[in-house]
């Protein structure tokens, strides 16, 4: 690619989660309840691929929108942390840090946002010479960045015609409405859909995986579903499906894990990993995210998912 490290741009929504954690963790009316543990941490989906990204030795730029307040000023210094530049985040005076209260168990968690600085990215914080300078475009969280959805079709568009391959997550649509046409129009400049299972499902009103890429087999790019506990499917533009099946371990959090798995998902694909091969790597990616609290607990290394996978380091 003619760097010493890929670059990718991540343009996407920041915010702070704050992890309430234990075996009972649901709130009650009128009861008080005793957790085991608290932690505010790096959330946002597309915050927690872009570190993943930098863990796994890719060059990562991230694009966004925070308030000028302490959350702000966290999620900043936790990605340049993580190794993440953040020259091209906005820090605007009066507007709110999103943030997200997440009840963990060790098998789920649920999620309340205050969306705050979250849908504030807009077309105008991306600059065409960032998009120009890299190799690869990724943003998550599809239903919650209403600055940017009416725009990502032009976006990526550009991308490709600047020769930069593009990819996004959908994340849970909070308002249940799916827009399965505007993704489905943006799929035609997609390089790598990287939705869940059940996001799928949702969108494209289909009872199995399969039947998500039956319905989509004139998209142009890769759709990687993830599964949980089942792995992982992937279907390539020749209409070829493949399944990989999930490490065993045992997980201390499941926050972040499908966004390490996205990471791994962009990562394997820069290397020209394919098929069975590409979903194994991300499948790691995503299964070691869970070894720790929060998406940046423990992030995914190339080392790690080797020693994983059982495999030298390459």
């Amino acid at each position: 690619m003619g760097k010493e490290k890929p670059v990718v741009v991540v343009a996407g929504e920041l915010n702070v989660d704050i992890i309430v954690s234990g075996t009972d963790v649901i709130p009650e009316w009128n009861r008080e309840k005793i957790v085991d543990g608290f932690d505010i941490v790096l959330g946002s989906s597309s915050a927690i691929t872009a570190s993943a990204l930098s863990s796994l030795g890719l060059d990562v730029r991230f694009v966004s929108v925070v308030g000028a307040d302490d959350f702000g000023r966290f999620c900043l210094s936790e990605l340049q942390r993580l190794g993440v530049n953040t020259d091209h985040v906005a820090v605007l005076p009066e507007v709110q840090t999103g943030v997200t209260l997440s009840f963990t168990t060790p098998s789920d968690r649920g999620l309340i946002t205050y969306p705050g600085s979250i849908p504030l990215l807009t077309p105008d914080y991306i600059p065409d010479a960032l998009i120009q300078a890299a190799d690869h475009l990724h943003f998550g969280s599809y239903y919650l960045q209403n600055g940017m959805r009416p725009h990502w079709k032009e976006l990526f568009g550009k991308a490709h015609g600047f020769g930069v391959s593009t990819s996004f997550d959908t994340g849970w649509d909070v308002r249940g409405q799916w827009d399965a046409a505007g993704i489905r129009a943006l799929l035609a400049v997609t390089d790598l859909f990287i939705p869940s299972e059940e996001e799928a499902l949702h969108m494209f009103e289909q009872d199995s995986v399969e039947a998500v890429f039956g319905q989509l087999a004139a998209a142009p790019g890769l759709i990687a579903v993830k599964q949980g506990s089942k792995g992982a499917s992937l279907r390539s533009p020749d209409g070829s499906c493949v399944s990989a099946s999930p490490y065993p371990v045992t997980p201390v959090d499941t926050t972040g894990a499908g966004d390490c798995f996205n990471a791994g998902m962009i990562r394997g694909y820069l290397q020209g990993l394919t098929g069975r091969e590409l979903l194994e790597f991300a499948n790691a990616c995503g299964a070691l995210s869970t070894q720790g609290l929060g998406g940046t607990g423990h992030l995914p290394t190339e080392a790690a998912v080797a020693a994983l996978q059982g495999r030298p380091l390459q």
